[in-house]
Formats: C-alpha cells, structure tokens, sequence
C-alpha cells in the first residue's frame, strides 16, 4: 500500500466517488451534463490527493490538494442540483455532504502545509 492510500482523506474520498457511481446509474435520462459533471469532479479529488502525496515539494503538494479541495466544493454544489432536481433523496444528498465536509476540511489542513 503506498502512503497515500493510508491518509483519512483519500479514503473519504474515494468513498465518495463510490457513492457518485452508485447515485448516477439511478437517474433517469436528460440530466447527462451534471451528472458527468458530478462524476469528473468526484474522480478529481482521490486522483489530485495522490498526486499531492507524490510531490517532493510542500508548494507543488499544496497546490494539488488545493485542485482537489476545489473539485470536492464542485461537488458539493453539484449535488445540491441534483437534491434541488429531486434527482437524489435526502438520505442520499446528507451522505455525500457529510463526505465532503470532512474531505474539504482535511484538504484545508493539507494546502496550508
């Protein structure tokens, strides 16, 4: 296992890039553009966290985990269209939010070195 895979934060979001697959096979066609949307910015989070680990330098990790904080606020806004579209339950929608929020914070910590 390499030492990213090990971090809280890479775990949570990789958690919920699971739970963005799950959700957008359910919804019925017509909503293609957020939910590809959705999906890209879900897969950006554990992909820049890796890639922050992976850098020998404090300014270049920073600056990966800050793209991967901003795409975990995309997603977030992106999933609140999706509750305001009732294309996902409440239930649903407190999940991911709960994901994000300790995702962005852990990320906060982790741009400011």
């Amino acid at each position: 296992m390499l030492s990213f895979q090990r971090l809280d934060v890479y775990q949570r979001s990789i958690a919920f890039h699971a739970l963005v697959v799950r959700l957008t096979t359910d919804i019925p066609r017509g909503h293609g553009a957020i939910l590809e949307q959705l999906r890209r910015a879900a897969s950006s989070i554990p992909l820049n966290i890796a890639e922050g680990a992976g850098r020998t330098g404090a300014t270049d990790a920073a600056r990966c985990f800050a793209i991967a904080r901003g795409s975990a606020m995309e997603c977030a806004a992106a999933l609140d269209v999706c509750r305001h579209l009732e294309l996902v339950d409440e239930v649903v929608h407190r999940e991911g939010t709960d994901l994000l929020t300790g995702v962005v914070a852990m990320l906060t910590k982790l741009c400011r070195g």
